[in-house]
């Protein structure tokens, strides 16, 4: 009701005016004064604003479903890419395999992560092992990774430190595997300490790199590649070099690789690998191997340096040569699905990514008279 009084619409104080939308009627008051009628304006907006609100909806299952879609294509591309090089199974037995190295008649060895006893495995062309010899004098806190030098000495190294606290580290050298006639042989002792660590302070988490799962021997030296777990993590490899001889030595920073910071266990290095000729150094990560050519004496990084995509993400921990050519690679068994394999890659026919051309020494300039 308005009481029968009625004001012309020049006299309203539009500040006044309060507007209510319930239902289908709309009503308004002005100064205690009320009026209502149908909705002529509300209809249309309510039928639009279900339009949108259907319209988003049905956007939003539409974009679900080209994103799944996606991700399940991605899925299944990275798989291939990974599975198309598997060349075996590994023996259960080495389901922690953390590094392996070709003897010289050509056999697969391998070793087993922290945990196992400190033996090496000859593995035949179905993975499955043939032979174990077990290293007497030596212990297995925590192997990472074999490598070999030009005689045929391997090295086993025992230097894993997840928590960046172990002082003393231990590299074994034995003799070549194929020469060993019996189930156990006798080590030499190589220890190293980093000379960055006192063994009494915690190392601070900006410095956490002291981890270390990567080695190869180049001459009479040993150089060891970190495993990086700095906070916040800056994805920085150094390499440190150590005599190939029984003798404790203090660890020689001597240069350093950025790989990635998106994710730590993506960029994580975890093991290393010479070619035959010398001339090719592979490095392998969750993702990839990074791989360097053209580079001189023991200045890795000087070369040229190039990304093989590996394809789907699993634990790899192992990487090692078959000959100039071919890198063999393998992965820890995850959930009983994946890995578990050896694979095999043809550097003449798989894509190599060209990170950086070789670093050229500046001319030097000379001046004329």
């Amino acid at each position: 009701m308005n009481n029968g009084v009625s004001m012309p619409l020049g006299l309203i104080n539009t500040d006044s005016i309060k507007l209510n939308f319930t239902g289908l009627v709309s009503t308004f008051s002005i100064k205690g004064f009320s009026y209502g009628r149908p909705s002529v304006i509300i209809r249309p907006i309510l039928i639009f604003r279900n339009i949108i609100i259907f319209m988003l909806k049905k956007s939003i299952i539409l974009s679900v479903t080209v994103s799944v879609i996606v991700a399940i294509t991605l899925f299944g591309i990275s798989t291939h890419r990974l599975y198309s090089k598997k060349k075996l199974s590994v023996d259960p037995k080495l389901n922690e395999i953390s590094g392996i190295e070709f003897d010289k008649k050509g056999y697969l060895w391998a070793i087993n992560d922290s945990g196992d006893d400190p033996k090496l495995y000859r593995l035949d062309d179905n993975g499955d092992i043939t032979k174990e010899v077990l290293v007497a004098n030596a212990k297995n806190i925590d192997w990472e990774d074999i490598t070999q030098n030009d005689f045929g000495h391997f090295f086993l190294g025992d230097f894993g430190n997840n928590d960046n606290d172990r002082k003393w580290l231990t590299i074994y050298k034995i003799e070549n595997p194929i020469d060993i006639k019996t189930e156990s042989t006798n080590a030499e002792i190589i220890k190293f300490t980093y000379p960055e660590m006192d063994g009494k302070t915690p190392v601070k988490p900006n410095d956490r790199n002291f981890d270390l799962e990567a080695f190869v021997a180049l001459g009479r030296h040993l150089y060891l590649f970190t495993k990086n777990r700095t906070e916040p993590f800056d994805g920085i490899t150094n390499v440190y070099k150590v005599g190939d001889h029984a003798a404790n030595f203090d660890a020689e920073l001597i240069d350093s690789f950025k790989t990635c910071t998106t994710m730590e266990k993506l960029c994580w290095i975890t093991s290393a690998a010479l070619s035959p000729d010398r001339t090719k150094l592979a490095l392998l990560d969750s993702t990839s191997i990074w791989l360097f050519e053209n580079f001189k004496g023991d200045k890795f990084f000087s070369g040229d340096i190039y990304r093989i995509d590996l394809g789907l993400i699993t634990q790899k921990e192992a990487v090692t040569f078959k000959d100039d050519n071919t890198i063999i690679f393998t992965d820890e068994k995850f959930k009983g699905i994946f890995g578990g394999n050896a694979y095999v890659i043809k550097l003449d026919e798989v894509h190599k990514k060209l990170i950086r051309k070789a670093v050229k020494p500046k001319e030097k300039i000379i001046e004329s008279n």
